[in-house]
C-alpha cells in the first residue's frame, strides 16, 4: 500500500515539474534525425547547454512551441540550443514529419532544430530518451516535458508538461551556463 502511495506521489509530483535530476556521469552523444532531413549529433553541442523537449502539435501546450522559439532567438547567441522532438506516443502529433514541419513554421514560426517524429516514453524509445530513464527514473508522461543537459552533457533538470521553457525554474537553471 505505501509502495502505491509513493508510486502514485512520485508521478504526480514528475508530471508538475518537480523531479530534479539524479547526478550521474555527462550524456554520451547521441544523434537525432533531422525533421528536414540529415542528423543532430549531441556532440557537436558540447560546451553548451541544451534543452530538450518532446513537443506535438495538436496538444492543448502546443503554445509553448512559441516560448521555444523564443528562447532559440534570445539565447542562441548566449550558447542555448533548444531541440524540439515531435513525437505521438500520446497521439497529438501529425502523420508524418512534413505536416509537422510545415504546420510548426505556419503556426509558429519554427527556426530551432527539430528532430523527425520519433517515440519518447513509449516503445523503443530514442537512445536519448532510454539514457534520461535510466540515470534518473524520468519518462515523459505527456507532450512538451523538458530535459536540460549542461555544457558538460551533465543532466541538470527535467521539467512536466506545466513548466514553461522560458519558465523561472528552467531559466534559473540554464542561466549560469549562458555567455554574457
Amino acid at each position: 500500500m505505501k509502495r502505491r502511495v509513493f508510486l502514485s506521489l512520485a508521478t504526480a509530483i514528475s508530471a508538475l515539474g518537480l523531479a530534479p535530476a539524479r547526478a550521474q556521469g555527462p550524456a554520451p552523444s547521441f544523434t537525432f534525425p533531422s525533421i528536414d532531413g540529415g542528423e543532430y549529433d549531441t556532440a557537436d553541442w558540447r560546451g553548451r547547454p541544451v534543452l530538450v523537449v518532446n513537443t506535438a502539435s495538436l496538444c492543448g501546450f502546443s503554445g509553448q512551441l512559441r516560448d521555444m522559439q523564443a528562447l532559440h532567438e534570445t539565447h542562441e547567441g548566449r550558447g542555448l540550443v533548444v531541440l524540439a522532438v515531435p513525437s505521438n506516443d500520446f497521439r497529438q502529433e501529425l502523420a508524418t514529419g512534413k505536416e509537422v514541419s510545415e504546420y510548426c513554421q505556419l503556426e509558429y514560426g519554427i527556426t530551432l532544430p527539430m528532430t523527425d517524429i520519433l517515440p519518447v516514453a513509449r516503445g523503443e524509445v530514442h537512445p536519448f530518451y532510454a539514457w534520461v530513464r535510466q540515470q534518473t527514473g524520468f519518462v515523459p508522461q505527456w507532450n512538451f516535458n523538458k530535459v536540460l543537459l549542461g555544457p558538460d552533457g551533465q543532466l541538470l533538470g527535467t521539467w512536466g508538461s506545466f513548466i514553461k521553457p522560458g519558465g523561472r525554474q528552467i531559466m534559473g537553471t540554464v542561466a549560469p551556463y549562458l555567455s554574457a
